[in-house]
Order: C-alpha cells, then structure tokens, then sequence
C-alpha cells in the first residue's frame, strides 16, 4: 500500500532518507521465557534498502500521520502486530538529518512475544534478547541509534 509519504528525500550533501515526512519505527519489548527482554527486530529483505541488515518494523510517515500512528501502522504491515497488542511508553527522535527529515523511534511494550507475520520487505521477524541485538548486523541507522535507545529503556525500565 503506498501513502503519500513514499519518496526520498534528498540533504543537499547527497544524503538520502525514505519518506517525504518522515520516518518511524516500532521498538517492541516483551519479557521472553527464559526471563530476560527481548525486542522484536525485522532481518530487512535483500532488496530493500540497507537489506540484509537488521532493523525495526517501521517506515515512511504520511502527511495525515504523527510518528506512533505510522510506527503502528507499519508494524501491522510488515509483521501482523496490531496496536491492541502493545501499550506505547515513548518516542524519542533518533535521527534528524541537516535538511530536517526526522526518525522516531516508537518504544512499546506487550505483556508476551506477540505472534508475528512477516511481508515481503522482511526475510525474517525475530525476537531477540536486548543483550544481544548488538550481535547482530544491524542497518547503520539504527546500530547508531541503539545505545541512546538502551539507555531510554533503562530509564523505562531501571531493573535492565
């Protein structure tokens, strides 16, 4: 389904980010079994861009949207997770380019790792312990992003 946020953008340095408005992301946390937290990650699609990476459910913002409702949105889109399934407890803007464009990291929590549903822009949807995400090869962005996201979460969440 394409929105009205669909596009690059452009920074006079050459720099490109998706979406014309935006952009957000969903940060979804759930208790695993074995008693530590786990988030839900997306192993992006060869195709897409940064793929093979690993990153959040998450997309362009479309001009009618405010950051949780697209983190919301495209998280139902692209891993089958409702807004139903998970109460949102932050937003923290994780990236703002020269030009203005802006990522929103939504956090979210849900009482159990949700059942996921994976579309065509993931190869895989993974709950992963938050002390192993760094593990992983993470798209640029949002390796770059993750330790000021721990340090939110601990602030959510001081036992962590």
């Amino acid at each position: 389904m394409r929105g009205d946020g669909d596009g690059w953008v452009i920074d006079p340095d050459g720099s490109r980010y998706w979406g014309i408005h935006g952009a957000a992301g969903l940060l979804l946390r759930a208790p695993l079994p074995e008693g530590s937290t786990g988030v839900l990650l997306q192993h992006r699609a060869a195709w897409s861009h940064q793929g093979g990476t690993w990153a959040l459910p998450g997309g362009a913002r479309d001009s009618h949207e405010g950051a949780v409702d697209t983190a919301i949105r495209e998280a139902e889109e692209e891993a089958g997770i409702t807004g139903d399934d998970l109460r949102v407890v932050a937003a923290v803007v994780t990236h703002e380019s020269p030009g203005g464009w802006t990522y929103t990291t939504v956090i979210a929590e849900t009482d159990s790792p949700v059942r996921t549903v994976a579309n065509f822009e993931s190869t895989e949807l993974r709950w992963v312990d938050e002390k192993r995400v760094d593990q992983l090869p993470l798209h640029p962005a949002f390796g770059l992003a993750w330790p000021t996201l721990r340090e939110r979460i601990a602030m959510l969440d001081p036992q962590s």
